[in-house]
């Protein structure tokens, strides 16, 4: 006898390994910043921005497979304008703030849930090694907000190309 679709479904949404992930949302930039207090903080040219999200299960192993995917990712136009390069090979750059709401739960009413959002003990050492790694492997600085604070960040969207990312999946 097998599961019926009801049931198989249930099974999976109370599964905190399927639950729990560590999402990004990349944009092809042409130029992003981040302004901390009327004071920019970070900005860059040609690249990426990446928006960070960090859940209480998320570990180094989170890190290191979106590290990878970040730096190898062909999202830049080549010489006939189709998207075969990554960010190495068009010198680009990386601006990365961390974001909880990106683990919002709307489910129930119309304020938002962010319990799946990682506490700052657990998601300030994963932020920083996110971008210690993200510069290692990629062999490029990384610019940053801060964590926590309250900040504006600007970009202009380049195609627009905006990808969607999740550890967990490996999508």
């Amino acid at each position: 006898m097998t599961l019926g679709h009801w049931t198989s479904r249930s099974l999976v949404s109370r599964s905190p390994e399927v639950k729990r992930k560590m999402r990004i949302v990349a944009q092809r930039v042409t130029h992003a910043s981040v302004t901390i207090g009327g004071k920019v903080k970070s900005e860059i040219g040609l690249g990426m921005m990446i928006l960070l999200g960090i859940e209480e299960a998320d570990t180094q192993e989170d890190v290191d497979w979106l590290c990878q995917k970040l730096t190898k990712l062909r999202i830049f136009g080549d010489e006939n304008d189709s998207m075969n390069l990554d960010i190495n090979q068009v010198g680009g750059s990386f601006l990365v703030v961390s974001q909880f709401t990106l683990h919002a739960l709307t489910k129930k009413g119309n304020r938002p849930s962010f319990i799946r959002a990682a506490r700052p003990d657990v998601a300030i050492p994963l932020y920083e090694q996110f971008l210690k790694h993200l510069a290692e492997i990629s062999g490029r600085e990384v610019q940053s907000g801060e964590f926590g604070a309250m900040m504006e960040v600007k970009l202009l969207n380049d195609g627009p190309v905006t990808i969607l990312m999740d550890s967990k999946r490996k999508e």
